[in-house]
């Protein structure tokens, strides 16, 4: 990279000072720019995540009652996916010319307010009306939380280059606070005041996060790629790194779709109860993420394993979670909170080392490093996030109506086993490649000192 592409890819801070996008993994201490990078990122994950997952204890049984089907709901969950998906291809594109902060900046004020007129829905009709609503402003929702993480990831790996995993682990620390805090919250508020105060509370606390981040985070300026999604996803690494970020979030869509309405018919708990269950999910996904992220620093190699590895323990948890009619094991909560903390931690071992390694993919097939390729890069990973919100909620909720839980669970679990299949043999043919290579090229080198000697 010339001199010329390094000036225009630093990272400007607001108050007027320059810094290199990189400090550099030789300099342990982080610099003022990075310290506020981090923070701002941390509150933007914990708002958006905790805002995100009020849903699950308590909306799909007030969605019943406002004639909504199991269907429905699904589709609801999943169109906030599918406008996440748009959201996150467009404006990873053109990152660059919106400009990272402003685009974050946007999106949290977006989300806030929908989060705020979702809570006003049990004030409409039951019916079509509320059904177009729900959609309605779902859709809005994620575009807002689309242009928030997209420029987040991107964000996050401009400034710590050299330690992406470790910072992502970091911040999925917060990412699964806000996982863990917004259903027992949502839960309590809502057994407390009613559907309203949750939405209305969250909102105005995701709110808060505009002026805060207007005030710390600094702002980035890189100039735009010439590549594009297409050449990126024609890589065959990537496509299968895709395929299990779409495992990781189609069974987490799932669990939102169809887990509390399973519970509370399974077990006759109520929404706070449901809350309190779906901690096994996040609380093993919170604290392992940041030690995945370290080794994942650390030991590189590691990488491609751990994606494998999470997949078959991913498929495990769903296989036990209902567990499947065939192995004819009968449901109990114990094993269901067991299976959920199994599923929580395997899913942290496919999420914190796709990012770093799409990363590399891209950086190793000639893509430019800077902004405008994080975007990129993240763009993608937020599409094909989208993707898998889209379908676990829509195809899960339809298999649930249709069969039971148990076999729509089956089918998730059979989904991250494939994963885990396609992965393994592609990571094994490439270390194989790996390891011929330097043989091929000793014999080459001596076959042509041969030629030259005669």
């Amino acid at each position: 990279m010339n001199d010329n592409n390094m000036d225009s890819d630093q990272v400007q801070q607001t108050d007027g000072s320059t810094s290199e996008e990189s400090t550099s993994g030789h300099n342990q201490r982080m610099t003022r720019y990075q310290i506020l990078t981090l923070i701002s990122m941390a509150s933007v994950n914990f708002s958006s995540m905790i805002c995100y997952s009020i849903l699950g204890p308590f909306f799909p049984n007030e969605a019943m009652k406002k004639g909504a089907s199991q269907t429905v709901i699904g589709l609801i969950f999943g169109c906030y996916a599918l406008c996440n998906l748009m959201g996150s291809l467009v404006l990873g594109k053109y990152i660059v010319q919106i400009g990272a902060k402003v685009m974050l900046i946007s999106g949290l004020f977006v989300s806030s307010g929908c989060t705020i007129l979702f809570g006003l829905l049990d004030r409409v009709p039951e019916g079509a009306t509320f059904i177009s609503l729900c959609f309605i402003i779902r859709s809005v929702d994620a575009l807002g939380f689309s242009a928030a993480m997209t420029s987040s990831f991107a964000i996050s790996a401009k400034v710590f280059p050299n330690n992406i995993a470790t910072v992502l682990g970091s911040l999925e620390i917060f990412t699964g606070l806000g996982l863990i805090l917004g259903p027992p919250i949502g839960g309590w508020l809502y057994q407390s005041f009613g559907y309203e105060v949750p939405f209305m509370a969250l909102g105005c606390f995701l709110f808060l996060m505009v002026p805060f981040n207007i005030y710390i985070l600094p702002s980035f300026a890189a100039d735009p790629t010439k590549d594009s999604f297409f050449r990126l996803f024609t890589r065959l690494k990537i496509v299968l790194i895709c395929f299990a970020i779409f495992t990781l979030s189609s069974g987490l869509g799932f669990l939102d779709a169809t887990l509390s309405i399973y519970a509370i018919d399974k077990f006759d708990l109520s929404p706070g109860d449901v809350g309190l269950l779906l901690l096994g999910l996040s609380l093993p996904y919170c604290l392992a993420s940041p030690l995945l992220g370290i080794v994942s620093d650390r030991f590189p190699s590691t990488r491609p394993w751990l994606i494998v590895l999470g997949g078959l323990s991913t498929a495990t948890g769903f296989w036990f979670l209902g567990p499947v009619p065939i192995l004819q094991i009968h449901s109990q909560l114990w094993l269901l909170v067991f299976m959920l903390g199994v599923i929580g931690f395997s899913l942290s071992m496919i999420a914190i080392p796709t990012f770093p390694e799409m990363l590399n993919c891209a950086y190793e097939n000639g893509f430019e490093e800077g902004l405008s390729t994080l975007g990129l890069v993240s763009g993608l990973f937020g599409a094909v996030w989208s993707v898998g919100m889209f379908c676990g909620p829509t195809l899960g909720g339809f298999t649930t109506q249709q069969l039971s839980f148990e076999w729509a669970a089956s089918v998730q679990g059979g989904l991250a086993f494939l994963t885990a299949f396609f992965l393994g043999i592609y990571f094994l043919c490439q270390g194989t490649r790996q390891r011929r290579a330097p043989q091929i090229k000793r014999k080459a080198s001596s076959d042509e000192c041969t030629r030259l000697l005669s």
